[in-house]
């Protein structure tokens, strides 16, 4: 306790804050990259005239109320204020457009990665770069904005993603982490930079409408993992604090996105390792001996902290449903006098599914809250099917669910492993999927691979980035990321590995069989079944 305090007070700590989907996360951590505190504020996104936001004003409140809460946090426990931190590091969503003019005012609605509005924007950029560029990338919401012939794009002095925003309202300075930034526009990963071929292919491709910016000129500046990415200002200090007790001058290491953080989180950036990281969203990252062989649609081309080219599979929707049916159930408990809280109902029935079918019966179940693009909506419906003989009992319910959570993703993933046989050492999870032990890493493992977890995998993101900012003002020269995690962060972290089992992995494939068979009826619910 003495250590900590010391520790604390001496400013010899890293923090690292997260946005996430659904709740803003703030992690402590000491000089052995342990988290001592943390803090959170929730909050959800809001979909307004089609587009789903999250205003200027939430994300402010959100950024101070979880980082109130994790200096209370230190408070309580060690009985001293924060007034300093050894480096800070921002990470946040990936993708989204948020644009801004030359007086720094926000000049559409923050537009978030869950949106499917650039299909033709989306389409237009991967023929020009040969290079998938899926609906949620920042220069697809640039490119609809311009085919949608929208008045701000003339005015744009600057755009970038959340925590490229939230790092410049800190620092000052517009830049990007690599991971974060190739979620933005293609990056060369022999450069570490934007793919300069393609940077010219798109000013020429927009040159007949006259704006009066480049391409280049707009973007924020590239930077990888290790580098120091500005220092906390005066203004910055008061907006994170606005008690006024954070000292400025606090170095911020490059802003991350979550599929960056999630890799440093499981120690997964190195050739053939990968991760994946289910919560309100999921997606699969796996880093790559070479490239593929080909485009596809389904599979996302971005890197690591540090530039290296990583297959991703993402998929908008994992765990909301799933959120919907364990609020069901509290309702049910509630009733009847006997409540639990969410996270009892959540290990009762995820527990529960360990005794079903391994094909769920036959039943199938569609998690889509909102569009999917590898299976082809723009919009979702959730939905639950089951045959008229499917043993529609508790355990092959959450089963099911459980699986639809999985389902696109593994759809995605069969690609990689089918047909372009990519070699993989190494896959851990992360994320509350994971938080019930065994349950969610079971049914990973059911795509036919074996699934570690970490016992950090209930800090998520929010710890990457704090361990991504401490590698930043900790790493000796010429020390590799790789190196650093395996050697400073990871070393005897206990690890547990679940092989796949082969009567899992059948059930699992006869249920997305059952899934794809069936699609074209949650695509006749898109179609046909609308709020009034």
């Amino acid at each position: 306790m003495a250590d900590i305090k010391k520790i604390i007070q001496d400013g010899k700590t890293a923090l690292g804050i997260e946005f996430g989907s659904t709740r803003i996360k703030a992690v402590l951590i000491d000089e052995a990259h342990t988290p001592i505190a943390s803090g959170s504020f929730d909050w959800e996104n809001k979909l307004e005239n089609g587009v789903w936001t999250y205003s200027l004003e939430l994300i402010h409140t959100g950024l101070q109320t979880c980082y109130a809460n994790m200096i209370r946090d230190v408070y309580e426990k060690y009985g001293v204020p924060v007034t300093k931190i050894g480096s800070i590091g921002i990470s946040a969503m990936m993708h989204g457009y948020m644009a801004f003019n030359a007086s720094n005012e926000l000049l559409v609605p923050f537009r978030t990665w869950r949106n499917t509005i650039t299909e033709k924007a989306a389409e237009e950029l991967t023929n020009l770069f040969s290079f998938n560029i899926p609906q949620r990338w920042s220069i697809a919401h640039l490119d609809q904005a311009i085919l949608n012939g929208e008045a701000h794009v003339k005015d744009i002095s600057f755009f970038t993603t959340l925590a490229g925003y939230i790092h410049w309202k800190l620092t000052g300075e517009k830049v990007l982490g690599v991971g974060d930034a190739s979620g933005m526009f293609p990056i060369d990963s022999t450069t570490g930079n934007y793919d300069s071929g393609m940077l010219d292919k798109f000013d020429a491709h927009i040159a007949s409408r006259g704006y009066p910016w480049k391409i280049r000129d707009i973007l924020p500046k590239v930077l990888s993992a290790g580098c120091i990415a500005g220092t906390l200002t005066a203004e910055g200090a008061k907006l994170l604090d606005p008690n006024g007790s954070l000292q400025s001058g606090i170095p911020l290491c490059p802003p991350e996105g979550d599929a960056g953080t999630g890799m440093t989180a499981t120690n997964a950036v190195a050739v053939k390792t990968g991760n994946v990281s289910a919560g309100t969203s999921i997606f699969a990252m796996i880093v790559l001996e070479k490239a593929l062989s080909k485009v596809y649609p389904e599979i996302d081309m971005v890197t690591t902290p540090t530039g290296k080219p990583v297959a991703m599979v993402h998929c908008n929707n994992c765990s909301s449903d799933i959120d919907a049916w364990i609020g069901l159930f509290r309702e049910y408990t509630a009733l009847i006098g006997s409540p639990l809280t969410k996270p009892q109902i959540y290990d009762l029935l995820y527990g529960k599914a360990l005794e079903a079918d391994a094909d769920c019966s036959g039943i199938v179940s569609y998690n889509y809250f909102s569009g999917e693009p590898i299976t082809k909506l723009d919009e979702g419906r959730p939905m639950f099917i089951r045959m008229p003989d499917s043993k529609f009992n508790l355990a092959n319910f959450m089963r099911t669910n459980l699986y639809s959570a999985l389902a696109t993703l593994k759809i995605g993933m069969d690609i990689l492993f089918n047909e372009e046989h990519v070699a993989l050492d190494q896959l851990v999870g992360h994320g509350g999927f994971f938080k019930t032990p065994v349950v969610g890493q079971r049914m990973m493992a059911a795509v036919g691979i074996p699934v570690s977890v970490m016992e950090t995998a209930g800090e998520g993101g929010a710890w990457g980035i704090a361990v991504l900012a401490a590698y930043a003002v900790k790493k000796q020269q010429d020390e590799t990321l790789e190196s650093y995690l395996a050697k400073r962060v990871f070393a005897g972290m206990p690890v547990t590995t679940l092989q796949p089992e082969k009567a899992d992995v059948d059930g699992f494939n006869r249920y997305i069989e059952n899934y794809k068979n069936a699609i074209a009826a949650e695509k006749a619910a898109v179609q046909n079944l609308n709020s009034k």
